[in-house]
This record gives C-alpha cells, sequence and structure tokens, in this order.
C-alpha cells in the first residue's frame, strides 16, 4: 500500500512555527494498529486519517494512542484538501467520534468549527499546586482538559510544569491560561499522557478556553495566542453550540509513504 502523507504547519504563516501535523488522505482501508504505528513513525504530536471512501471518516492519532478531536489535525487536513485535492470547494465535513467537523476554506487560512466545551467549575485548588510554580486563581475542566487559570501572561510563560504529575491526571492534558497582553487571552497546554510534554498550539483546547473566557469577559470574539516556544495565534468566535476557530498554515512535506 503506497499512501500520500503531508505535513502542515497549522495556526502560523510561517514554516517552523504553530503546529505540525500530518495528513494522510485514503481510499483503502487502513488498521487501527497501522496508524498507530505510522503516527508513532512520524512523531508529531497528531495524525490526521481521512478514509474517502467513508464519507471523509476523520481519525486522530497521537504518538501513543487515539484520541477523539484535535484541532489543529482538522485544520491541516482541511488545508490539504483545499489546496491540493479540491481546490475548487469552498467546506468539507469530516465525520469524527465528536460529531460532525466542518471546515471552510477563507481568502488566507481556514476556519473549523467544533464542538463547544462547557466548562465545569472545580473548587478543590490543592491537588494542582504540584502540577505548576504559579499561583492559580479558577480551575475547571472540560470534555478532555482541565484548565487553570493564574494571574498574568507573565506567569503562563514562567510557568514550569511537573510533567510526571500531570501525566497522572484523569484527563487528556492539563491548559494553563489568563488575560493577554495584546491578545484577550494566553495559553500553553501539556498533555504527557499522551506522549506530549507541551503541544505548541491546541486547537481544540480553544473550544473550552473561547467558553470559559466567553464568560469572564462577556464577549464572543477572540484573538488568541499559544505561548508554546513554536507559538501560534488563533481567532475565536463562539456560536450557539459550536467554536469557530481561524487561523492560517503552511505546508513543509509532501511524500509518500510505502507499507509493504
Amino acid at each position: 500500500m503506497d499512501l500520500e502523507v503531508f505535513f502542515v504547519d497549522t495556526f502560523t504563516d510561517k514554516l517552523f512555527k504553530g503546529n505540525p501535523a500530518g495528513v494522510v488522505f485514503h481510499s483503502e482501508e487502513i488498521p487501527s494498529e497501522m496508524m498507530q504505528k505510522m503516527a508513532a513513525e512520524h512523531n508529531l504530536s497528531e495524525t490526521a486519517f481521512i478514509n474517502t471512501n467513508k464519507n471523509n471518516l476523520i481519525k486522530f492519532f497521537a504518538p501513543q494512542l487515539e484520541v477523539d478531536l484535535c484541532g489543529h489535525a482538522t485544520m491541516a487536513s482541511a488545508y490539504i484538501f483545499f489546496n491540493h485535492l479540491k481546490k475548487e470547494a469552498t467546506h468539507i465535513d469530516f465525520q469524527s467520534n465528536r460529531g460532525i467537523l466542518r471546515a471552510e476554506k477563507t481568502n488566507d487560512g481556514v476556519s473549523i468549527f467544533l464542538p463547544k466545551d462547557n466548562p465545569r467549575k472545580i473548587d478543590n485548588f490543592q491537588k494542582f499546586n504540584q502540577l505548576i510554580n504559579s499561583e492559580i486563581v479558577d480551575v475547571v475542566r472540560g470534555i478532555d482538559d482541565y484548565l487553570l487559570i493564574l494571574n498574568s501572561e507573565v506567569d503562563v510563560l514562567n510557568c514550569r510544569p511537573n510533567f510526571s504529575a500531570i501525566a497522572k491526571l484523569d484527563c487528556r492534558g492539563l491548559i494553563i491560561s489568563a488575560q493577554g497582553l495584546s491578545v484577550d487571552f494566553v495559553s500553553r497546554v501539556f498533555g504527557p499522557g499522551i506522549g506530549i510534554d507541551e503541544d505548541p498550539v491546541t486547537g481544540s483546547a480553544h473550544a473550552l478556553l473561547t467558553t470559559y473566557w466567553s464568560k469572564i469577559l462577556s464577549k464572543q470574539h477572540f484573538r488568541a495566542k499559544q505561548l508554546s516556544p513554536r507559538g501560534g495565534y488563533l481567532e475565536c468566535h463562539l456560536l450557539d453550540s459550536k467554536v469557530k476557530i481561524s487561523g492560517k498554515a503552511r505546508l513543509y512535506l509532501k511524500g509518500e509513504v510505502i507499507i509493504s
């Protein structure tokens, strides 16, 4: 089986910035075990596999396991579809474990629509004290992640997480966030439990972040920045049941995977 593979840097207009994702569109069946091996071989935070014979069924694999939702890999897949597979298309619907994920072509990038993640307040902060070396202002839980609110952008930037402790949490990962200096809010995302100590830019985390900050700031449209070493920018818009997340992307690699 020969498969075309793309590596795309997302939420950036510069190579080697943002979050890289692998993208494989395929029409033949690929066993889940093979998808996992390929994702581990790629060693990116996520690789997306899209089955064109199953109404664009999309599967997301981190190096160690399959996840239900990945925003930046959805954006990468849509970017490849719009720019390399069907240039006349203006939208695509992916079938995922979290329902239909719509993506739309914009003038300078891609918008994706993710299910809104409603935060549930956590009153006891004590067990989170060992996780980061910063004062915690608020803690909420989303579908996949915990979200810790810190005092300032500087605190988010200077945070030194305890990865071994975070890996033991009963969740996919840990988000830290604060109001931004030049954007509405900033964040960092840690997922050592799924093999990603720090994710460069996490689209799915912004389904929770946007809902949280909408309640705090009383607005629906946000400019956001993820403060990882690679960094990335996102435009987030809270809708009724979805969060619209927009950004740019760049193709880094196009190649062929040969499985014999």
